[in-house]
């Protein structure tokens, strides 16, 4: 007699299924952003090298909240907010990576620039670490961007080169878009101090004991 009276119910639960009324709604398509060489702010100078160098770049940290797909941004009171449907079209810190080796490219034409992780096989001269310490956007204000970033000897392991680079970029667009646009400008002038620091190197004027800042 059981099987009999829930025969009725699971015939209902199977019409509506079939008819499409338990089905969740069409949710909104996620939008992804990538960072883009900007060519500006800071037109490095292109370096002539004695003989070809072997740089690695990264690994670049960022901070664990920016550690996700979700563009992140923050209100006036400080509250962070995860935008669920604008995301990164890469994980946030390759894509830092990615762009510093596209700029330092553009300053070392003639250089072999090696994205981390790197083959171990191959020799590497120098090794550009980068610890992204604060990352934070106001979608209708402006990004704030503080890094550390090293140069290592890599056949050494010594560090020959660390300084801190803090800039605040205006959002414009006050888009998602912009916040991407925003964070490749702060990219490029990070990757122009860096630049410079490897210029110092290559040159010979860069000292372990003047570059520490």
């Amino acid at each position: 007699m059981k099987r009999k009276s829930l025969m009725p119910a699971l015939i209902l639960v199977l019409c509506l299924s079939l008819c499409g009324c338990f089905s969740v709604p069409n949710s909104p398509s996620p939008r992804f952003y990538t960072l883009q060489p900007q060519g500006e702010p800071g037109k490095p100078k292109q370096l002539a090298l004695v003989s070809k160098l072997i740089i690695g770049i990264g690994p670049v940290e960022v901070p664990e909240y920016q550690n996700r797909p979700q563009i992140v941004t923050k209100d006036k009171e400080g509250m962070l907010t995860f935008a669920q449907f604008e995301r990164w079209g890469e994980p946030l810190d390759m894509g830092i990576a990615r762009l510093i080796m596209e700029n330092l490219t553009t300053a070392l034409p003639q250089a072999d620039l090696q994205l981390f992780p790197c083959n171990f096989s191959i020799p590497l001269n120098y090794q550009v670490l980068v610890n992204i310490v604060q990352l934070e956007s106001r979608l209708d204000k402006d990004m704030l961007l503080t890094a550390q970033w090293t140069i290592l000897d890599a056949k050494t392991k010594k560090m020959v080169v660390t300084r801190r680079f803090q800039n605040r970029q205006e959002i414009n667009p006050h888009t998602y878009a912009g916040i991407a646009l925003a964070l490749s400008r702060e990219v490029t002038l990070l990757t122009d101090e860096i630049s410079d620091g490897l210029s110092g190197i290559i040159s010979g004027t860069e000292t372990k004991d003047s570059a520490v800042q």
